[in-house]
């Protein structure tokens, strides 16, 4: 009656398949679950990766906008020093100028003396 009543509930569960199904679980449960942790592992790694990769492009983006900036920043502090230059420069003549100003041309007594 046992073997029977075991047979019965082997046939009602899908017969032979189920039975190869439940000796394949029992058999292959460690190795199904390693491959299961493999892929979940790998695909974290991907997102990894590919959140390390996006990561670095922004970086490159903004190395490249710093280098934008700075090289207009040079460029407006070179335009500032020629205006000084341009500046003392006149400034310079103009203080020359005043030195060799003489009113009377040809002046002998011209202090300080001068060919002007």
């Amino acid at each position: 009656m046992q073997i029977t009543t075991i047979l019965a509930f082997i046939t009602a569960m899908g017969g032979l398949e189920a039975v190869k199904w439940m000796v394949r679980f029992i058999t292959c449960r460690k190795t199904d679950a390693r491959k299961e942790t493999a892929s979940v592992v790998e695909l974290e790694e991907e997102n990894r990766r590919k959140k390390v990769d996006w990561l670095e492009e922004r970086l490159t983006q903004r190395d490249e906008k710093i280098d934008e900036l700075y090289a207009e920043l040079h460029k407006e502090q070179a335009e500032k020093l020629s205006w000084i230059n341009r500046c003392h420069e006149v400034e310079l003549a103009e203080k020359e100028l005043e030195v060799k100003k003489c009113e009377v041309r040809g002046c002998a007594g011209r202090i300080p003396p001068s060919d002007y």
